[in-house]
């Protein structure tokens, strides 16, 4: 399948590695032009030389990342049509301790920097562009560990499906990805504070038996985004190997 995406320009924050990286890795393969973000000068320097990219080192939470993106990709090729949404996850721990300063940063970050920058990218947007956040599977179940992203990931889904309410008479799409056990940095770190019992039963609520490679999850979020998906929008699509208990 073509999947339309030759010469067509992605913005793809947190794209230095992770779920971001792999999903920039999938829109070059099929010969889309990407701007990709991340908070370490160093990785978004290598990153981007590896994809053949533009890298623009900057972070989600500030408000000027939107216009220095939207610059960097008419200033690299001219135009925009579309954005993935991923940041790093906020620290795990339950809901009753973690602090207000955390919960402070992470809603920075994780939800009003990503509908800052969803905002801004869809009003430069025309007919055919679309959106795409990364979220989590815990916006359809909690995750034991992680009470911060419990309250702010199902909140973030929500505006994405008003947003491809309010942007699909004007042409635009906007979709969520809600990855399960992806085998990235994140969740090698998270894994690392569990035992092996608990990784073993996790394991075992995943019908496919394994954790996922970032370039799985790369693939779908390439299609997703891509003109092939043209009558797709409002989805929050699992990518989780089938862990999810519901529909």
């Amino acid at each position: 399948m073509d999947l339309g995406l030759r010469d067509r320009v992605y913005l793809v924050t947190g794209g230095s590695k992770g779920l971001g990286f792999a999903t920039a890795s999938a829109l070059v393969a099929e010969g889309a032009r990407v701007v990709i973000t991340g908070r370490s000068e160093e990785s978004v320097a290598v990153s981007a030389a590896e994809l053949g990219a533009v890298g623009v080192a900057c972070d989600n939470a500030d408000p000027g990342t939107p216009g220095r993106l939207l610059a960097a990709a008419r200033e690299a090729y001219g135009r925009v049509d579309g954005l993935l949404v991923s940041v790093g996850g906020p620290p795990p721990g339950s809901v009753t301790a973690a602090t207000d300063e955390q919960w402070r940063d992470a809603f920075e970050s994780v939800f009003l920097g990503a509908v800052r920058l969803a905002r801004e990218v869809a009003a430069q947007l025309g007919e055919g562009g679309s959106i795409a956040f990364v979220l989590s599977s815990s916006v359809r179940a909690p995750i034991g560990t992680l009470g911060i992203s419990n309250g702010l990931r199902p909140g973030l889904a929500m505006v994405a499906k008003s947003m491809a309410n309010e942007l699909g008479p004007v042409g635009v799409r906007v979709n969520g990805l809600l990855p399960g056990r992806i085998a990235t940095d994140r969740m090698a770190s998270l894994d690392a504070q569990s035992t092996p019992d608990q990784r073993t039963a996790t394991l075992a609520t995943i019908p496919l038996g394994r954790p996922g490679e970032p370039a799985e999850f790369g693939r779908v979020a390439a299609f997703v985004l891509s003109p092939a998906a043209s009558y797709l929008t409002g989805v929050m699509l699992p990518v989780d190997g089938g862990m999810l208990p519901g529909l």
